[in-house]
């Protein structure tokens, strides 16, 4: 959740929930910056977007997460058998989704790919590092988008980030072995990005699956404007 032994956890609360999807196989919820996933071990750490959902939706169940800070688009399953089938489709990467990202400095190539192992980094967890001994294989995609070069701050990019994998903070470990941490990262970025923005610059924009009933390919958008 946070490596900061000071951190106060106060979930945002508008929207409460913002749902863009509903069958009755599944929901699909755009997830704002700052909630868990799934509840911590913590009393005060019960709030949750699994927890928000069942209030509504009793049956509903996490198939997969984006960290605390991450925002965007997550599914869930309200029924057993949907929730097998989207876990196999992430097993056998079926499943796409992007990202976009907001990183420091000017990335020089305006495309390419980044193939470092990780593994989690357990003196400094919930931290991630690369280790190419007993690491994971991972595997990210990413394109520029647009470089900023102001005056008033540092410099930045915009990136679009495609993952292959789905290793704990692969984008974030990855950008940074890149010499480009996301901003506002509390984890992992240096003093300059930590402070150019007030949250993680990291949200889940698309994503596509087969739909488990009818099996038809279903695209999801969720638009971000990174404050």
């Amino acid at each position: 959740m946070s490596a900061n032994p000071n951190f106060i956890y106060i979930p945002p609360m508008s929207p409460y929930l913002d749902i863009i999807y509903r069958d009755r196989d599944m929901v699909v919820l755009n997830k704002a910056s700052g909630i868990l996933s799934v509840p911590g071990r913590l009393p005060e750490h019960q709030d949750c977007l699994q927890h928000r959902v069942q209030r509504i939706l009793p049956s509903a169940s996490i198939v997969h997460r984006l960290d605390m800070a991450t925002s965007g688009l997550i599914v869930m399953a309200l029924n057993k058998s949907t929730h097998v089938s989207i876990s196999r489709q992430f097993e056998q990467r079926q499943i796409k989704k992007c990202y976009i990202a907001r990183v420091l400095g000017l990335v020089e190539l305006d495309e390419g790919s980044i193939d470092l192992p990780l593994i989690c980094d357990w003196p400094n967890r919930p931290k991630q590092k690369v280790d190419f001994e007993n690491g994971k294989q991972s595997l990210t995609h990413y394109k520029v988008l647009s470089r900023q070069d102001s005056s008033d701050e540092a410099a930045s990019s915009l990136v679009e980030l495609t993952p292959i994998t789905g290793r704990s903070h692969q984008l974030r470990v990855h950008m940074l072995s890149l010499g480009h941490p996301i901003l506002g990262d509390k984890l992992y970025a240096p003093a300059t990005a930590l402070t150019m923005r007030n949250r993680l610059q990291l949200h889940a924009l698309t994503l596509s699956l087969l739909h488990p009933s009818s099996g038809k390919t279903l695209s999801f958008h969720a638009p971000c404007i990174f404050n």
